[in-house]
């Protein structure tokens, strides 16, 4: 350059400055005028080195800037060859620590991004870093001049970078353009796939953004935004295609405070959905197309000109529902159809859009603590089901684990949003092909016995220590039947394969330990869909699930235990004895460990197995695995709670009835079979005689009462049976009292069970009975010593036929036996440990006075409800030793 143009370019004044700047601007052109290329690159030369790198000179560098803009100005379009010195240099100064230098460089990059247009471009990735970081300088000069030059960029990128191509790159693509004369649709084929050099290159540019994605600034947010909107409102561009690379940066934009991000970003958000929408439509819409095609080729052969007309009205057809009239794009609108003159294409579907890598990104903002991002994710997902439910399938236990606790969200918004969702995701799963049919046997493992879960014997082979120290080791018996739903299923036909059940399951059992009600009771739902829907493969995981339902037995919510009891109910339908034997060895396993749980849950199970399962077949099992536990006092209470619930409980209807008809041999069997078990209680296993009308054989039991320790525990459960007695289930007993003829024994066993109460509220209740009958009965107590040949005495009429059937003589001696060996139990627990304040009564000499004075009250109060009968028989059997 000429000495006065570097003075002036040097000089402090900015007025100087641009003095120089023109001058230099006409030097440039003459050189070019005189084709004198080598001066021009020297000057370009000089101006970088020696003043747009002086960095500790800023008037040197404002002069450096000003001096590359002229040049580039003077240069016009030929500028392109020396883009790769000039721009350089005007970027670093973009890094300076004087506001004025920087200041000076937007301005500069401005005039040479205005002459050098597409040609910008091979340097966007640059350009567009350096203006990231202008966005948010501190400086407002700084940043209004670095938004000047932004929208510059952006027109020209919106306007060439699908299809520019730099006049430096190598020669046009038109040269490997044939034009086939033969197309059906005369459109344009390449001669090879290589893709075209264009100036702008998205792939490039997509590490860059997937980098900077990561920011805070709320200014550089709203940059990165307003790119983004611009760069997919380019449709031959196809952004969405790669949305996962900064699509989790986009939601984390949401949580900004800043209000004006917000809104930019849920509006681009928004955007990309409706687009994904739309291509999956028109993906569709082609493929149907094809098969309507490949369907009318099959019929004729003839007509082809028609069949190739009608497939064009299909794809025409195709792209307009494709497009929503209702919603819009902010920059360039989806509503432009790009179609050929022939419509032979749709805009879309060529797109590819990974929707699992968007479904991973998605899933960890289901249960993000901002709502917004929260709701946004939801709904993502909820439309995913219409764009790629096939897609899906491999995700359902992810799901599952983000989206059942939002249904218990404290926001209204969330918790609808979730159980839209969660709606959606079970009918996808529900219209997957059944499992297996009806009748195919199914192999399952069960839970262990419950006698193998004590500490003094070895778990069972290959079990494992889980949930409330229950072991999951199990055998593999035949589990046959699916009770599930009678709909057609609808088989989803996709690339993903099939649901993971395994990791299903766990995913929903972990749900258990949620502190929401509503998020265990759906979890639970899901488990008994399943159940039905593919019993095989639920039964078949060998995991921690079925431990983990007879733990959720404890939990607090009434609504969890009846769907858990529904689905453990489920589990062993039409299932083999020894899997539903080791259901119910695992539950009393449970009871055992867990008193509070059988003490407040524990009819309630009951009663809800005996309304979905067999009930005759749960006592039958129950009896024969208490008949042989060595624990004979959680054994005692166990028959005391199916005892109680065999008297009272409607669903048991039926089982009473079968006791009552001792004709059968079915009922024979099952009277038998209760009452070895029911040996462990004598007050239960009285009343079940008295069930079955064996009133001497329950007479019989009565003398063994005589040798037994009565203690308040037997004289409260008396007292309750006395109440029972007065309840409707016994209204056959008090109307046989009517006929004393019949039923000898039945007055004994009453007139016992009056002798064992002490003269407390239920003693009067029971008087009071036998009072108003007292006249018949006197006349026709039984003998106390029948002679040999009264074969009417011997047994009642019900007994007569079934002597041989059931050996009575059998059943007492094994209901001493038991007894004994309770007492003896008892006995030892007392010498050995602290005796408890109600396991046994006090010393025999203690309490005779207290209870007379006891005995007294209790007439005094009458036959009150069954609460004052407890409480009389307290104070009056609690110092003695009551023999007969």
């Amino acid at each position: 350059m000429d000495a006065a143009i570097q003075r002036s370019l040097n000089d402090k004044l900015y007025d100087r400055r641009k003095l120089g700047a023109l001058d230099l601007e006409k030097t440039v052109r003459q050189c070019l005028a005189d084709d004198d290329h080598a001066r021009i690159k020297a000057i370009i030369e000089q101006l970088c080195q020696d003043y747009a790198y002086a960095v500790h000179q800023p008037h040197a560098r404002n002069g450096g800037l000003i001096g590359l803009a002229a040049a580039s100005i003077a240069l016009g379009p030929g500028v392109a060859k020396y883009l790769d010195q000039i721009i350089p240099p005007v970027l670093a100064c973009f890094q300076d620590q004087d506001a004025r230098v920087r200041y000076y460089a937007c301005e500069s990059m401005y005039n040479i991004a205005k002459v050098a247009k597409g040609e910008i471009l091979p340097f966007f990735n640059q350009v567009f870093d350096s203006l990231s970081k202008l966005a948010a300088d501190p400086e407002l000069s700084v940043k209004n001049g670095a938004e000047l030059l932004d929208r510059l960029v952006k027109d020209i990128v919106a306007e060439s970078a699908a299809t520019y191509i730099s006049v430096l790159q190598p020669p046009s693509p038109e040269d490997n353009i044939m034009e086939s004369a033969s197309d059906e649709y005369n459109s344009p084929t390449y001669a090879d796939d290589t893709e075209f050099p264009m100036a702008f290159s998205l792939p490039r540019f997509i590490p860059l953004l997937k980098e900077r994605i990561h920011v805070i600034n709320p200014f550089t947010r709203t940059f990165l935004v307003s790119w983004i909107v611009l760069l997919d409102s380019i449709p031959d561009l196809e952004l969405v295609t790669h949305l996962p690379a900064f699509l989790g940066g986009l939601f984390r934009f949401l949580s900004d405070q800043n209000q004006d991000v917000h809104v930019a970003t849920q509006r681009a958000l928004e955007a990309f959905l409706v687009e994904i929408r739309r291509i999956a439509r028109v993906k569709r819409g082609v493929v149907e197309s094809r098969k309507q095609r490949t369907h009318r080729d099959s019929r004729s052969f003839s007509d082809s000109g028609s069949t190739n007309t009608d497939e064009l009205q299909a794809l025409r057809q195709t792209e307009r529902l494709s497009i929503e009239d209702d919603r819009s794009r902010s920059a360039t609108p989806f509503e432009d159809k790009e179609e050929g003159e022939d419509g032979s294409w749709v805009p879309g579907q060529d797109v590819e859009v990974d929707h699992q890598k968007i479904l991973e990104i998605l899933i960890p903002f289901l249960d993000a603590p901002e709502e917004e991002i929260q709701l946004t994710a939801l709904r993502w997902v909820d439309n995913f089901f219409e764009i790629c439910q096939e897609d899906l399938l491999p995700f359902v236990p992810k799901l599952l684990s983000h989206i059942l606790p939002a249904i218990a969200h404290q926001t209204e918004l969330v918790r609808h949003a979730a159980t839209k969702v969660n709606t959606s995701l079970l009918n996808m799963v529900v219209s997957l092909a059944e499992d297996t049919p009806v009748g195919i046997p199914v192999i399952v493992q069960p839970a262990p016995s419950r006698l193998s879960t004590r500490e003094d014997q070895p778990a069972t082979r290959g079990g494992r220590t889980s949930l409330g120290g229950l072991e999951t080791g199990r055998q593999t018996p035949i589990l046959t039947g699916t009770p599930g739903t009678s709909t057609p299923p609808i088989i989803i036909e996709g690339k993903s394969g099939e649901l993971d059940y395994s990791a299903t399951v766990n995913a929903l059992t972990l749900q258990f330990l949620n502190e929401h009600e509503q998020t265990r009771v759906v979890a639970l739902e899901w488990l008994l869909m399943l159940h039905r829907k593919a019993p095989r493969k639920m039964l078949a995981i060998n995991d921690g699930t079925f431990p983990a339902l007879l733990k959720t037995l404890s939990d607090p919510s009434e609504q969890v235990v009846t769907r858990d009891l529904q689905l453990l109910s489920q589990i062993s339908h039409n299932s083999e004895d020894d899997y539903f034997a080791s259901f119910m060895h695992s539950l009393l396993s449970l009871f055992s460990t867990d008193r509070r749980l059988l003490e407040t849950r524990g009819n309630l199970i009951i009663r809800h197995l005996c309304v979905n399962l067999n009930p005759e077949r749960i006592y039958r099992t129950l009896a024969d695995i208490l008949e042989k536990d060595e624990d004979v006092e959680f054994a005692s209470t166990m028959v005391q709670h199916l005892n109680n619930n065999l008297i009272t409980a409607p669903e048991l209807a039926v089982l009473r009835q079968r006791l009552r008809n001792l004709d059968t041999k079915e009922g024979q069997t099952f009277f038998v079979t209760l009452f070895r078990s029911w040996c462990h209680n004598a007050v239960a296993t009285f009343s079940l005689c008295l069930l079955a009308q064996a009133y001497e054989q329950a007479s019989n039991l009565l003398q063994i009462f005589a040798e037994l320790e009565i203690t308040v525990n037997l004289l409260i459960q008396v007292d309750k049976l006395v109440q029972l007695l007065e309840s409707p289930v016994f209204t056959y007993l008090r109307l046989q009292l009517l006929e004393p003829e019949k039923h000898p024994h039945l007055y004994k066993c009453l007139y016992g069970l009056l002798m064992l109460l002490p003269q407390s509220s239920a003693f009067g209740t029971l008087k009071n009975r036998l009072n108003s009958v007292s006249a018949i009965g006197y006349l026709h107590v039984a003998p106390r010593a029948p002679a040999a040949g009264a074969a009417s005495y011997e047994r009642p009429t019900r007994l007569k036929g079934r002597a041989d059937e059931i050996k009575w003589l059998e059943l007492l001696e094994k209901f001493k036996a038991v007894q004994q060996r309770q007492q003896m139990q008892t006995t030892a627990k007392a010498t050995n440990t602290p005796q408890p304040a109600q396991s046994r009564a006090p010393t025999p000499n203690t309490g005779t006075a207290q209870a007379a004075a006891g005995g007294s009250q209790g007439r005094g109060r009458g036959a009150p409800a069954a609460s004052g009968g407890l409480s009389g028989i307290s104070r009056l059997a609690g110092g003695r030793r009551v023999r007969r």
